[in-house]
């Protein structure tokens, strides 16, 4: 017999009855009922019931124990009554009559409980880890995210590719966030940085000959944190393929993200689906028109109007505010409320208005409640639609689509601003309404990002999102754009996209420009010279230089996914060890000060901190 098992407190059903058996594992809760006292062992797989009888001594043994002591115990499977089977438990049909039990390991007074999902504050969490991650769900939790990088792994090998690792010591980038550094000890006053992500060191492999690449990577960013981004580290599903076009990327990898959704859309058992329909393409104007976001939520039915037009002239509308933004360059977007009107209180309407104020630090969310009058005709009394001329306000409710009972809001200012506020408003209203689906993951590709914007901080053109990926229309784009001037060159689109589902972004991704005469080009037009490039730029550039094929790619974050598939609210969740959200380990006290002697091996003086 094994010294510790025979079998796991998982592993028993009713088959194993009569068996004299060994289980070792946590003492989870104990019961007392008349004298007998039950305990339920748990272990990684599960949990099994035991009996001690107090003619046992094995009862004397465990009666004294605090619950998450480890203990031993020898017994024999026997079947529970019929009426005291827990169909909710794997081995719900036995339990174990209890012969010895050996004390592996005391536990001390807990500082927060196992059994159970208590919320307790994040500092005692994430102190004591180790214990949190004993409660049921976080334990599972973890176990997904391990199948789920399994079956990526092997999902990409199915499709052709090859993990190599990349290096984590690497030299700074510019570009991105702010770098970790690591001080040499070896080159007094250098540094090292962890790396943002393997982007350099993919596009290289590329170069160098490999074709299809995939690497489950960590990546590290002195970022803040937030509920979907852990502060400091994260992994991601990294990949590069080189002679492809965009396509050629869409169609190897939405197999695998389809895949990786279908497998575990109903993991706990509840009822989650993936259509089966190709992800929809959504160019990024769509996205910001409709959806107000480049991350839609399509669970979401409701889409933005853009209603500027009817408001324009304010002798139509007896509404001068919004004819007054429009002619200073602003927009109005309309927020359809399907039937509000009908469903609603006039206090839903001015607490969105209330919520715009205060979370979106707006103006405000203009609202109209529309019914049918006697005459049939639909109209509104509240001010934004209430002077409307009849024909105008008929042509308004036929372009938007509403009608008797429907609700709508409008966010008006300048296009970003009335955008940004519109789309926040969509999700609201959807939540609000109960309009949402659930139990859906919807996923889409956003495509035809914009290359360059305008930076009005800085009152030039810049690059929008990825400066190094290829302009669709290549160089010619470029040299035609630069002729036409500013509008043309804002107009310029990228081969650059993303997945997204259930309004998350999951990854993005780009077709490279690899040809150094067309990245030149590009920088150019954002106002970077080619001394600027080759300074920042020269390693890859050069390397460009000796025949690069066209490559493109992608990196899905491996933490967002498995947080949707966990439906998860926050990254914690899904992450072993996390920091909390001012990036601090409280488990192991990280960062922390070093020694004199380690600092002087390195070359380093710690300055005086500066003042304000």
């Amino acid at each position: 017999m094994h010294f510790y098992r025979t079998h796991t407190c998982g592993e028993l059903r009713k088959s194993d009855v009569g068996t004299s058996v060994k289980l070792s594992g946590w003492l989870h809760r104990r019961r007392d009922h008349g004298g007998v006292m039950f305990i339920d062992l748990r272990d990684h797989y599960g949990l099994t019931q035991c009996v001690f009888d107090p003619d046992f001594p094995a009862f004397a043994v465990v009666e004294r124990l605090r619950t998450e002591s480890v203990i031993t115990i020898e017994g024999e499977v026997v079947a529970r009554d019929a009426e005291l089977v827990n169909e909710n438990l794997a081995t719900g049909e036995i339990e174990i009559r209890v012969r010895e039990a050996l004390v592996q390991s005391e536990a001390a007074e807990l500082p927060l409980p196992v059994f159970g999902e208590p919320d307790y504050p994040e500092e005692i969490r994430l102190k004591h880890r180790y214990l949190d991650l004993r409660r049921e769900s976080l334990h599972k939790n973890m176990i997904l995210r391990s199948q789920v990088i399994s079956s990526i792994r092997q999902r990409m090998i199915a499709q052709g590719f090859t993990e190599y690792q990349t290096p984590i010591l690497t030299a700074s980038s510019p570009e991105g966030a702010r770098d970790f550094l690591v001080p040499s000890r070896l080159h007094p006053g250098e540094f090292y940085a962890l790396p943002q992500a393997p982007q350099q060191f993919k596009q290289l492999l590329m170069v160098s000959g490999f074709d299809r690449y995939f690497q489950i990577a960590p990546c590290f960013r002195d970022e803040d944190a937030r509920a979907d981004r852990s502060p400091g580290e994260f992994y991601q599903l990294d990949i590069e393929m080189s002679f492809v076009t965009q396509e050629d990327v869409f169609q190897a990898i939405e197999p695998v993200m389809r895949g990786v959704f279908e497998e575990f859309a109903d993991w706990d058992g509840k009822g989650r689906t993936v259509p089966t329909e190709a992800f929809p393409r959504i160019p990024y104007a769509e996205a910001m028109a409709k959806y107000g976001s480049d991350k839609p939520d399509l669970r979401n039915p409701i889409e933005l109007k853009d209603v500027t037009a009817f408001f324009e002239d304010d002798s139509k509308t007896g509404f001068g505010i919004f004819a007054k933004i429009i002619k200073g360059g602003g927009k109005v977007i309309a927020i359809p409320a399907p039937k509000a009107t009908e469903t609603q209180s006039r206090k839903f309407f001015d607490e969105l208005d209330k919520w715009a104020k205060k979370e979106m630090q707006a103006p405000g969310l203009g609202y109209a409640r529309l019914r049918a009058g006697e005459t049939g005709a639909v109209a509104s009394q509240d001010p934004v639609l209430k002077n409307f001329e009849a024909e105008h306000l008929a042509a308004f409710l036929e372009a938007t689509g509403l009608e008797d009972g429907d609700g709508v809001f409008f966010s008006a200012g300048k296009a970003g601003d009335a955008y940004k506020l519109a789309g926040a408003a969509r999700l609201k209203v959807g939540n609000e309404l109960n309009l949402v689906e659930e139990n859906i993951f919807r996923l889409c590709w956003i495509v035809d990002f914009p290359m360059y914007e305008y930076d009005e901080d800085a009152k030039k053109v810049d690059f929008s999102h990825n400066p190094f990926s290829m302009p669709q229309g290549g160089l010619d784009a470029l040299e035609a754009a630069q002729k036409e001037g500013e509008a043309a060159i804002l107009n310029l689109k990228a081969f650059q996209y993303d997945i997204v589902c259930n309004g998350i972004e999951l990854s993005s991704g780009a077709i490279r420009n690899h040809r150094p005469d067309i990245m030149l080009k590009a920088f150019e037009l954002a106002g970077y010279g080619p001394d600027v490039v080759e300074a920042e730029f020269g390693g890859m550039l050069n390397a460009f230089r000796y025949g690069a094929p066209p490559h493109g790619g992608i990196a899905p974050g491996v933490d967002r996914i498995v947080m949707l598939l966990a439906d998860a609210e926050n990254i914690r969740d899904v992450t072993l060890f996390p920091m909390n959200q001012q990036a601090r380990d409280l488990m192991m006290g990280a960062p922390s000060p070093v020694e004199d002697k380690q600092l002087k091996e390195l070359n380093i003086r710690i300055a005086p901190m500066a003042k304000g």
